[in-house]
């Protein structure tokens, strides 16, 4: 299995109860001899942590080992099971000695789904960790801090209100519905879920049970859970309409007090919501120092851009308007804006605000939230967000909140503009270090920054620059 990554990482090892209790991963041998790599029978010792979480070690010869689930301190016996000519990836084959911030985790799915990378490591690390991941990639763009990050952290479990879980039937009729394992397909079946909210966490065994009194199971392609202040939302994907499952679905949302979605087809599928689908909403407070604090309701659906942890969401929110310091003549640029998340919570302390969306469903959906919180200067429009010409309206302040890929040719537009703030909100330190570095080179300084944990559990962090134009 040279080359081959193994499916199921530390937890498919077979850790026996006893083992786990006292920190100690042990494999079992039949396993070892079916999957066998190449055994590096010498124990390495682990430096560091690696930006996406894993451990890193030299082996004797002096290559870079990137070790699953390994923690900086820990003496380790590996195997590998990606050889590269620089690098190799192994697994834990054998804990010898244990990192003081070593916990268990708490998912019995732990190592085999793919959703959550760092459970054996304690929150507290894990955002330690994710502190210093935002530096290390600044400082490698020439970009140093004068001071640590601020941490905005809520809950280390319970926080993920959006969620879409795969469904198979394999050979034998047997109904799987869970997530896919890392850098696979294979989906791994859950039964239950720490990360998904409760009302979220509890719907995966009724789902399960349901899906196997179907007609036609094998034509549900995935099924996406929203959860809002107020009610929740069940989405679900059929290839092929089947008139006797909708309304089976129907009758199974209504027992369960939920609203239903279904998109139907394979080719040019239809999505079709019941108008109550505008309950499902969430509420910020748009206010900070120096800023009357008012309420506003932000409607969303499946398939719109949503920050998954309402909580850190919030906070972040309300860093936005400390840091930007809203003045009431101000014209705001957000772009990327999403459903209005930072425009709207702007709108009641500002002139005007321009929205930029590529989307236009996203675009409808802002002018939706602003008409039903009565905010009459929010501009919202559809716009290519990778070309400049989005910077054409000269704003006071703009916001950024680009996906992966970050905002490449917009910084490189505004680090040659006059615009006095720039908000940087960031799901890819990389890609942010690279843009900061574009605006830090046209006359910019970072007065301000966060670290986000949105996703507690994984190696995933959100960051928040605050860039201020030079008076030199």
């Amino acid at each position: 299995m040279l080359g081959k990554r193994r499916p199921s990482r530390v937890s498919e090892q077979r850790i026996s109860a006893d083992a786990r209790r006292h920190g100690q991963v042990t494999n079992d041998a039949a396993i070892d001899k079916e999957r066998a790599g190449k055994v590096d029978e010498n124990a390495v010792n682990i430096l560091r942590l690696a930006h996406d979480g894993r451990g890193v070690a030299k082996d004797d010869a002096g290559k870079t080992l990137f070790v699953d689930q390994a923690l900086p301190g820990e003496m380790v016996k590996v195997a590998v099971h990606r050889s590269r000519k620089r690098f190799d990836e192994a697994h834990v084959r054998e804990l010898i000695t244990s990192s003081s911030e070593r916990v268990l985790p708490p998912c019995p799915h732990y190592g085999q789904c793919g959703g959550c990378d760092l459970q054996h490591l304690s929150l507290q690390a894990q955002r330690r960790h994710k502190c210093d991941v935002l530096i290390d990639q600044l400082a490698r763009q020439g970009v140093a801090l004068d001071a640590s990050p601020t941490l905005l952290a809520g809950e280390g479990f319970g926080y993920r209100r959006r969620a879409r879980l795969g469904v198979k039937v394999d050979a034998q009729g047997q109904v799987h519905l869970g997530f896919r394992a890392r850098g696979s397909r294979h989906l791994v079946d859950i039964t239950e879920c720490p990360i998904l909210v409760p009302s979220l966490a509890d719907l995966l065994n009724p789902l399960r049970q349901h899906l196997a009194t179907l007609q036609a199971p094998r034509q549900v392609g995935h099924i996406e859970l929203l959860a809002g202040d107020q009610g929740i939302v069940v989405a679900v994907r059929q290839l092929r309409a089947n008139a006797e499952d909708a309304q089976s679905w129907r009758q199974w949302a209504e027992s369960h007090e939920i609203t239903l979605g279904l998109l139907q087809g394979r080719e040019n599928p239809k999505f079709s919501l019941p108008d109550k689908t505008l309950q499902l909403s969430y509420t910020l407070k748009s206010g900070a120092r120096n800023l009357t604090q008012r309420s506003v309701e932000l409607y969303f659906g499946p398939g719109d851009f949503l920050q998954i942890n309402a909580k850190i969401n919030r906070e972040m929110v309300a860093t936005a308007l400390n840091w930007l310091e809203p003045d009431k003549n101000d014209h705001v640029l957000d772009l990327f804006a999403g459903v209005g998340n930072f425009s709207l919570a702007l709108a009641p302390h500002v002139a005007k605000v321009t929205s930029v969306e590529g989307s236009q469903a996203m675009v409808e959906r802002i002018q939706h939230n602003a008409r039903h919180n009565g905010l009459d200067n929010i501009d919202a429009r559809v716009g290519d967000l990778n070309e400049p010409s989005a910077l054409d309206s000269c704003p006071d302040s703009v916001v950024l909140d680009p996906p992966r890929n970050g905002a490449d040719a917009v910084c490189r537009a505004l680090a040659e503009s006059k615009v006095k703030r720039i908000l940087y909100v960031s799901c890819d330190p990389a890609t942010l270090a690279r843009d900061a570095g574009h605006l830090l080179r046209g006359g910019y300084r970072i007065t301000q920054a966060a670290v986000a944990d949105m996703f507690a559990q994984t190696a995933h962090l959100e960051a928040m620059l605050l860039f201020e134009r030079s008076s030199a």
